[in-house]
């Protein structure tokens, strides 16, 4: 079952306890994005008040006690796209109350090279998240199948990563 509109919605608004979501490639192509990444690639950086939907939603959510978390499998040299998304949302995110994870496989094996991007929501709801070569979205699938492999990709994927502003620092 495709997802959109009000039904990918519902899979935020009736979380119990977590979502959280397995990114794995270098390159988003997002057309809201687009003139922010112009800027960013012009020089410009995200301002320190920014602020946003998404972050009110978790600090919504934090307060309700919900996680959100996320792991991002990178290898460096950082694309574009990532040295943007950085700046731009997770920084202020990880404030907001994500628990954003860096897994870097630059100098080691991927330990997870069959995984695609998606979101799972209380451990039960699996949502794949569908993307062409040039990380433009196809589409959100509902999973009919069993969420034990996407909870073993989330402890593989979160034993293995460091936190975002660890990974940042170093």
């Amino acid at each position: 079952m495709l997802l959109a509109g009000d039904a990918w919605n519902q899979c935020f608004d009736s979380m119990q306890s977590e979502a959280w979501r397995l990114e794995t490639l270098p390159t988003y192509t997002m057309p809201q994005e687009s003139e922010k990444l112009a800027r960013f690639l012009a020089g410009a950086k995200s301002p320190d008040d920014y602020n946003s939907g998404w972050m009110d939603n978790l600090e919504q959510w934090t307060a309700e006690g919900k996680r959100v978390g996320r792991v991002h499998i990178i290898t460096r040299p950082l694309s574009d796209y990532l040295r943007f998304e950085f700046e731009y949302y997770y920084r202020h995110h990880v404030k907001a109350g994500e628990d954003i994870r860096i897994l870097d496989v630059t100098d080691r094996e991927n330990p997870l090279p069959a995984a695609q991007d998606f979101w799972m929501f209380d451990k039960s709801k699996i949502v794949l998240m569908n993307y062409r070569a040039d990380g433009t979205q196809i589409s959100r699938e509902l999973s009919e199948g069993d969420p034990a492999p996407f909870i073993e990709y989330q402890r593989v994927a979160t034993a293995e990563s460091i936190p975002f502003l660890e990974y940042v620092r170093s």
